[in-house]
């Protein structure tokens, strides 16, 4: 199997203050990073700019309106094909993922090219307790809308795509293009029979303090995903139940 060529993709929506100490850090590790700029503005429009004219392992996207998290990441994975890699490594812009776990993001994609690598956080002490809350019930309906345990977090965002099942995928199948996206898209490409393999990583809460959750819309944008992809599995039910039966007995046999 050819080697995985792995570039990063990183959605931004105002985050000037942390995206260059980010960027920085992962240019340290001589990967190519593709900014995608959702709508940002003109203060964060520039940081951006200056960074892809100062570094040519920079490449920007612009979005002339804010699409969300969810359309700022697909295109970006969308342009990391077209450029020619393999795999995409999902980098948020606030800081919040350690940058210095990248060689074994990198590591275990070069391990399994055929999977979706997925962060699983260990979160210190700034993360707000609610948040670990509404997370645990996110992991809950996951396992039900995918009848198995395989992802172990299904929110956080640090992750590697391979772009070809994953770009295929999307361009078939309905995701959300908000806070939503990251979900969907794991429960999606898991109906797809995308193996899963989970890495545990720290995560610290955004180091520039901006969320761009928005409490009331989100909640109901993910409310709306948990109630399709529920129908969704009951359409799926043969088909996912055969294909979880398939991975244990794989697993069991690896063992």
């Amino acid at each position: 199997m050819t080697e995985p060529t792995i570039c990063v993709v990183i959605p931004v929506y105002n985050h000037e203050h942390a995206i260059g100490i980010t960027v920085n850090r992962i240019l340290e590790r001589d990967l190519t990073v593709i900014l995608v700029d959702d709508g940002s503005e003109p203060g964060c429009a520039k940081v951006l700019r200056t960074l892809a004219d100062e570094h040519t392992d920079v490449i920007l996207e612009v979005h002339p309106q804010n699409r969300g998290k969810g359309g700022a990441v697909k295109t970006g994975l969308t342009v990391a094909e077209k450029r020619g890699f393999t795999h995409a490594l999902q980098v948020d812009a606030d800081g919040q993922h350690d940058t210095a776990d990248i060689p074994r993001f990198i590591d275990a994609c070069q391990q399994r090219p055929d999977a979706l690598i997925c962060g699983i956080p260990d979160y210190d002490e700034t993360v707000p307790r609610h948040r670990l809350i509404a997370r645990y019930l996110t992991h809950v309906w996951v396992w039900i809308n995918t009848l198995s345990l395989d992802i172990k977090d299904s929110m956080c965002g640090y992750r590697v795509y391979p772009l070809v099942a994953t770009n295929h995928m999307l361009e078939r199948i309905y995701t959300g293009e908000r806070m939503n996206f990251d979900v969907e898209v794991l429960v999606k490409l898991h109906w797809e029979d995308v193996p899963i393999v989970n890495l545990p990583t720290k995560v610290q809460y955004p180091i520039d303090g901006v969320s761009h959750f928005n409490l009331l819309q989100d909640n109901v944008l993910i409310t709306a995903m948990h109630t399709r992809l529920f129908f969704g599995m009951l359409i799926r039910l043969p088909k996912i139940l055969m294909q979880n039966t398939r991975r244990k007995q794989t697993a069991e046999g690896n063992h």
